[in-house]
């Protein structure tokens, strides 16, 4: 009520009551049960947003322990029992034991994502093959970087390619690619992309604070690549342990309702996620990903200014457009 209040926000806006995530909050009616082809009075359960059910499928059920789930996007989040000092980060009630446990959460906006728009963007030959019965083009790009030394030869990418969120905080930052020159390839910027989401996590992780566990669990469509994996481990310097099957955020749903319709307990579930073998990070990677990372840190920081600028002079432009149509 006091935080309503202050904000200007009235109190009739938000729910009558707060919830677990394991709480039932109805049942299925019988137009829905006819529709979705399921039993009328169901029980519903609250659950919640995908990444937190992601870590619930991961098998998160105590404090110390940080995940990331990477794919169009990244959510990197530590579960703790304590206040963590973190900087810029979203903190909510974690979706199991919420009275006791939260979730410090930093994330990109895009990470498979770049991935993605470069493969679709700069890779015709490679989809063409693929279309063709080839090779996928993704494992073809793989193979490609594998050949690259860390760091891309010179080359560092900031993912920003739809602004940033935590830990960064802008709307304006832009999608980057510093140190081309005639002697890089198709697979050293593949490359760059791939360390620049790792880049990302390693921020993230850093905003958290320390205290962070002994691993680091890693989900979503990044683990399908073994060089994405090591990459990740090389960068942040932790062991990377990955699932085995790659289905989070469903099997997370599918245990908070077991919980909470008591069919199932916390026992049973916490045995459902089998682990791969941990990737262990390269020490020599690890040291010159250091001194990159440094340099990815303070191309932001040097080019901020520029790329608010490029914003407003993109929308003038737009705004500019617009007009003469309707002229």
């Amino acid at each position: 009520k006091e935080m309503m209040e202050e904000i200007g926000i009235p109190l009739s806006m938000m729910p009558e009551k707060i919830v677990e995530s394991t709480d039932i909050v109805g049942n299925l009616t019988k137009e829905a049960a006819v529709e979705l082809g399921l039993s009328e009075g169901m029980p519903l359960i609250a659950s919640g947003i995908d990444c937190g059910a992601a870590n619930i499928g991961l098998g998160v059920f105590e404090p110390g322990v940080y995940a990331a789930a990477i794919g169009t996007s990244m959510c990197g989040a530590l579960v703790s029992d304590k206040p963590v000092k973190g900087k810029n980060l979203i903190v909510w009630p974690y979706l199991y034991d919420a009275k006791k446990l939260s979730y410090y959460f930093a994330g990109g906006a895009t990470a498979g994502a770049i991935v993605k728009w470069f493969r679709q963007t700069m890779c015709q030959f490679e989809v063409e093959v693929e279309k063709s019965g080839g090779k996928n083009a993704y494992d073809a790009l793989n193979e490609q970087a594998e050949t690259i030394p860390v760091g891309s030869e010179g080359l560092i990418v900031l993912p920003y390619f739809m602004g940033e969120r935590s830990p960064v905080w802008d709307s304006d930052a832009k999608g980057t690619i510093v140190g081309l020159s005639l002697a890089h390839t198709k697979a050293h910027i593949y490359r760059a992309f791939l360390e620049a989401v790792a880049f990302s996590l390693r921020d993230a992780m850093e905003a958290t604070g320390e205290n962070l566990g002994e691993s680091i669990l890693l989900a979503g469509g990044v683990t399908k690549s073994k060089l994405w994996r090591q990459i990740f481990a090389d960068v942040t310097g932790y062991p990377i342990v990955c699932p085995i099957h790659d289905v989070e955020a469903n099997m997370g749903d599918v245990m908070l309702a077991g919980i909470g319709t008591g069919l199932l307990s916390y026992e049973d579930v916490k045995q459902w996620q089998v682990l791969d073998e941990k990737i262990m990070p390269n020490k020599q990677s690890h040291e010159k990903y250091n001194d990159y990372y440094k340099v990815y840190k303070s191309i932001y920081n040097n080019l901020k200014d520029d790329m608010k600028t490029l914003t407003r002079l993109s929308l003038e432009n737009n705004a500019n457009r617009l007009l003469q149509k309707t002229i």
